[in-house]
């Protein structure tokens, strides 16, 4: 036997496996921290609002802030990882989560701990878009690809069930600075593991960079964003109007660059392919669909049925638990179940599963909620496999990092449109008419919601080959 193909006496495993195994480990464990970081908000809000003596706004942008700066660092990660070398990029990527947060650590003002959050969204972007790509360069193609694409999927999941009981517990010891800290201390860890453990870089050729694309989606997502950040307060207002219109057109000058460009950040021409087009909305739907509402369970318990951050945290787990066990799980599957029969499969049951969340009331009980969240989860972990699966399958093997990317891009914008819309929806329902109208707004963001899902299957759907 080969040395790389050997078994080792000691052991029993095969060396090359098990560094494969610690590599995919390394990643999706970084996935799931970058999701921690995303939910830090969901349950420190109130303290952080009260220390850093926030009002409406400041709290709106810090919701926002990291997927403000996720959406926009995605794709540009994701073409530097792909022509200097992915493990450099998801390496600096922890790097700049753990500066970012103990930059947030020590923020005395609302403005500080807001820029902290948007260099965390950059530093997830990286990790999210060339950690795929690993996972992609480590376990090429079959069945390992499938199984993997599901450990990667379930970091997902585990980060979103971890994220707000962690940072609930934290508060409660050290203030909300601990979430900031602790995560600061996981995401310098993981740089050291990552650095010992990862597979070198491929040797790259220099390539021209699109730095001008990289600048102006940046640019557009960032007004675009901004626009549904600042709809909080008003749809009509001048400031979301000029934001949306220049928003609009620097991404029509970035499409412009794009097709112009020889090494672009994304290839449009991609779009072209039902395989690719199919896995990017389907991202957007489960961002803007099942995410979005699982987003405002906490917001909608504890406002509305006066239940404790903790509390919200632990029933929100019925989701969240369960995706990280049914992506571990779909690589069970009958390889017969096409990835767009998974894919529809999957928006169409968290729509249902969303709907089992309409109508709730004041005095209802959290266990009323159970039964969709447990099918949301179940839905949703079957659908975020197959998405990490078709992400880097439908794109060049030398462009697996852009594949992650726009997949990832999809799913962050799909989530801020569907949060925003929900959270406006269910605070004027509260300005209007207390908590009977919160919980309006909460059904009215719940139809929204489950539409998104259903349109994402029917458009995934009729998406055929050509």
């Amino acid at each position: 036997m080969t040395g790389e193909h050997r078994l080792d006496g000691a052991t029993g495993v095969r060396p090359a496996a098990e560094k494969a195994a610690l590599s995919l480990t390394v990643v999706s464990a970084a996935t799931a921290l970058v999701l921690i970081v995303f939910t830090i908000p969901l349950t420190t809000m109130s303290a952080t609002s009260r220390m850093l003596a926030m009002g409406p706004s400041g709290e709106a942008w810090l919701l926002s802030a990291m997927p403000l700066g996720a959406a926009t660092g995605l794709l540009g990660a994701a073409a530097l990882g792909d022509d200097h070398g992915r493990r450099l990029v998801f390496l600096w990527g922890l790097g700049v989560m753990a500066a970012a947060s103990v930059l947030g650590a020590v923020a005395t003002t609302s403005l500080v701990l807001i820029v902290a959050r948007i260099v965390q969204g950059l530093g997830g972007a990286a990790v999210m878009a060339c950690g795929l790509g690993l996972v992609g360069r480590i376990y090429p193609e079959g069945r390992a690809r499938a199984t993997a694409a599901g450990v990667w999927a379930a970091g997902l999941g585990a980060g979103v069930a971890i994220g707000p009981i962690l940072a609930s517990c934290l508060t409660g010891l050290g203030g909300w600075t601990a979430s900031y800290w602790a995560n600061a201390i996981l995401s310098a860890g993981l740089l050291v593991a990552g650095h010992v453990l990862l597979p070198p870089s491929e040797p790259r050729r220099p390539q021209p960079a699109d730095w001008l694309g990289t600048i102006l989606l940046m640019a557009g997502l960032a007004m675009f964003m901004a626009a549904l950040t600042e709809m909080r307060f008003g749809i009509a207002r001048p400031t979301v109007i000029l934001l949306l219109a220049g928003g609009l057109a620097v991404l029509g000058a970035f499409a412009v660059v794009e097709l112009r460009h020889p090494r672009p950040i994304l290839e449009l021409h991609l779009f072209r392919s039902p395989a690719f087009s199919g896995a990017t909305i389907a991202a957007f739907a489960s961002g803007a669909g099942v995410l979005a509402l699982m987003s405002l369970v906490p917001t909608m318990m504890m406002r509305a049925m006066q239940a404790t951050a903790l509390d919200a945290s632990l029933v929100l787990t019925a989701w969240s638990a369960t995706s990280v066990v049914t992506a571990l799980g779909a690589r069970w599957l009958p390889e017969t179940l096409t990835p767009r029969v998974l894919l529809v499969g999957g928006l169409i049951a968290c729509g249902v599963a969303q709907m089992l969340l309409f109508g709730r009331s004041p005095d209802g009980s959290a266990l009323l909620l159970l039964p969709g969240l447990f099918l949301a989860g179940a839905a949703n972990g079957v659908l975020n496999a197959a998405l990490g699966r078709q992400a880097v399958a439908t794109v060049p093997a030398d462009r697996v990092a852009m594949g992650s990317g726009a997949n990832n891009t999809a799913r962050y914008l799909g989530s801020a449109i569907g949060i925003t819309v929900g959270a406006v929806l269910m605070a004027h329902g509260a300005d209007v008419d207390g908590v009977d109208g919160l919980l309006s707004g909460w059904n009215e963001a719940t139809l929204i919601t489950t539409g998104f899902s259903l349109l994402g299957a029917i458009t995934v759907a009729v998406a055929r080959d050509g």
